[in-house]
């Protein structure tokens, strides 16, 4: 007769099988939802610039134009990514392929294994620029730091953006709302909160233009109505007076007197003499 034993290592060993069966066949606990797609927009190895992509967002304000970042090159890129066709072009943004720490100009600038970036209103670009320990910013006329740096340690000293530090190990994010960069200090267990000039913060002025050229559209439309409006009740105004007048009294104007001008004919007659 079989022991007790032998019928638990006979259970257990039914249990891990059925486990493992379970999740061989994709029951276990996956629910996949139909109705998605996948599609390669950029093949790094094909395009006409070599690239590595670590991460990529949309460039502000919005185009078809994002911005992609090549970890291990160091190095930003624009690129073009139309969907209507597979005209994929790739451009440089920031950084020249090799690690450091450059402020200045574009091409001249460089990073350190930036690990994350973010993308303002303005189509401006704050960098994790995780072994420089900075958080670096990208305009169209050339590369700042506007937080850490100053220190070769890693450290987690908030203050003045001067004097701040952060680990090797920390991620950003824009967040308008607030007007700044959240930052995950992976390295430090911390959030920290960058804030933003006003300026940063601002969106493009494309609804102020829309705005007011919709307003000048309204104030040329009034025009017009008035304009058009002035020649329906021009007949019924006295140009001498400007007050209104009934259709009858347009009939007794225009009737002829003894000597066969009307008394409009008179008035225009009597104006010229006076003029």
């Amino acid at each position: 007769m079989a022991s007790p034993v032998f019928f638990s290592v006979i259970f257990l060993m039914f249990v891990l099988f059925h486990q493992i069966t379970a999740q061989a066949d994709g029951s276990g606990g996956v629910v996949f939802e139909d109705g998605y797609t996948v599609s390669t927009v950029l093949d790094g190895d094909k395009s006409n610039v070599k690239v590595n992509p670590h991460s990529i967002l949309h460039q502000s304000p919005p185009s078809d134009m994002f911005v992609l970042l090549d970890s291990v090159a160091s190095t930003f890129y624009t690129v073009s990514l139309p969907t209507t066709s597979n005209d994929t072009v790739i451009k440089s943004l920031a950084g020249n392929g090799k690690p450091g720490f450059i402020d200045g100009d574009l091409a001249s600038a460089r990073f350190n294994k930036p690990r994350s970036f973010a993308v303002d209103f303005n189509g401006n670009v704050y960098v994790a620029d995780m072994l420089n320990r900075a958080v670096r910013k990208i305009t169209k006329t050339g590369v700042t730091t506007i937080a850490g740096g100053n220190s070769q340690n890693s450290g987690r000293t908030d203050g003045p953006a001067r004097d701040a530090s952060f680990s090797n190990n920390f991620e950003l994010t824009f967040i308008p709302q607030r007007c700044a960069l959240m930052v995950s200090d992976h390295g430090n267990r911390l959030v920290r909160q960058i804030n933003l000039k006003a300026a940063d913060c601002k969106r493009q002025s494309r609804s102020v233009l829309g705005t007011t050229s919709a307003w000048l559209l309204g104030l040329g439309l009034s025009c017009l109505l008035s304009l058009i409006l002035g020649f329906v009740i021009r007949p019924y105004v006295f140009p001498y007076t400007g007050r209104f007048r009934s259709p009858s009294l347009v009939q007794l104007d225009t009737m002829p007197n003894e000597s066969g001008e009307t008394n409009f004919d008179a008035l225009l007659r009597h104006q010229k003499r006076t003029c």
